[in-house]
């Protein structure tokens, strides 16, 4: 059994309010509700917001958009004067912060002053990161930011098993950071950031699981999780990605030998009503696997944040993810609850 962390869990809750505490109680039952009468319902505002501080990153992997350098839309760095004119119109609603969701955090001069100010407003704050630029200072600087949870995206234990999927990195770089980070925990007498090594699993490292576990331990870091991979062109599967063991895939072969999605498409989907994503630029799109922000529901530049979460086209999407889900592009790859898990 995965052990649980209390000083996460305490700090989670700390940040509740008696406001975000209604808030929620709205937002869950405006989901049940539009479940039992077949017919979206949205009252209050989302939980949970991912905010994308850069697309630009330093790796390549091989089923990544800022990896491949192949987005469609504009590419760049949220402006800090933008972020903040954003968390203050919304902030005493919102309870989560994700820093994420293409490119390298690290990457904006400017990520660390967001995360202080996002944590002095009381939201739990998270991120993901490659952990290239974890240096003494910066590591000192994120655990003074108040970040309350630090992801370390780490897929090999060895620098030949690592770079076959983070190409261009270097494994010996992340641990160093990784370390930096626990260091400047202990020199600082500071619970956070919660740290954990999430480690997706693919082919050419599934061979590799007991070890990142020791690796953690001998790290000092406070939890190592296992992340399936998204493979876009799963049926051919050209990058040879797909665990041998079903167990690590969001995938499974058919009597006929090919591969399909191991999940089926119910047509409701929880983030819809609590969670969604901002572009560096302001476009609001409805979660994590609109990669390419294909599905724009509103622009922040034109509209404040609460108007977009009640406009038509939010209304439009969400009425049509409950007719027929699996006619949503980005929906036909989702492994939304199961794609990831604990140590």
């Amino acid at each position: 059994m995965p052990r649980i962390n209390y000083n996460d869990s305490i700090g989670f809750l700390r940040k509740l309010t008696l406001r975000r505490l209604w808030n929620a109680a709205k937002v869950l039952s405006s989901f049940y509700v539009s479940r039992i009468i077949n017919k979206p319902v949205q009252w209050g505002l989302p939980m949970s917001i991912s905010f994308e501080p850069t697309t630009s990153c330093n790796l390549r992997c091989p089923e990544c958009p800022s990896g491949l350098r192949a987005f469609t839309r504009p590419t760049g760095m949220l402006e800090n004067s933008f972020f903040r004119q954003t968390i203050d119109d919304i902030y005493k609603d919102i309870l989560y912060l994700i820093f994420y969701f293409q490119g390298e955090p690290y990457l904006n001069r400017n990520f660390l002053d967001m995360v202080k100010y996002a944590s002095d407003k009381g939201i739990y704050t998270a991120t993901s990161t490659n952990a290239h630029y974890l240096t003494d200072e910066v590591a000192r600087k994120t655990v003074e930011s108040g970040l309350d949870r630090l992801i370390i995206s780490i897929d090999g234990t060895t620098q030949e098993v690592y770079k076959q999927y983070r190409i261009g990195g270097n494994l010996d770089k992340v641990i160093e950071g990784a370390r930096n980070i626990v260091k400047w925990k202990k020199e600082l007498n500071s619970k956070t950031p919660f740290v954990f090594f999430q480690f997706l699993v693919v082919k050419p490292n599934e061979h590799q699981v007991g070890e990142i576990k020791k690796l953690a331990k001998e790290v000092g870091v406070d939890e190592v999780r296992f992340k399936t991979a998204q493979v876009y062109d799963y049926e051919n599967d050209p990058n040879q990605l797909i665990p041998i063991n079903e167990k690590y895939s969001r995938y499974k072969k058919n009597k006929n030998g090919e591969y399909i999605a191991k999940n089926k498409l119910a047509n409701h989907c929880w983030k819809l009503w609590q969670a969604n994503v901002i572009t560096w630029d302001g476009l609001v799109v409805p979660c994590c696997f609109d990669k390419d922000a294909s599905h724009q529901l509103g622009d922040l530049k034109n509209q404040s944040f609460k108007e977009i979460w009640n406009n038509d086209n939010y209304k439009q999407f969400r009425k049509e993810l409950m007719t027929s889900r699996k006619n949503i592009d980005i929906c036909a790859n989702c492994s939304e609850g199961v794609s990831v898990w604990k140590d």
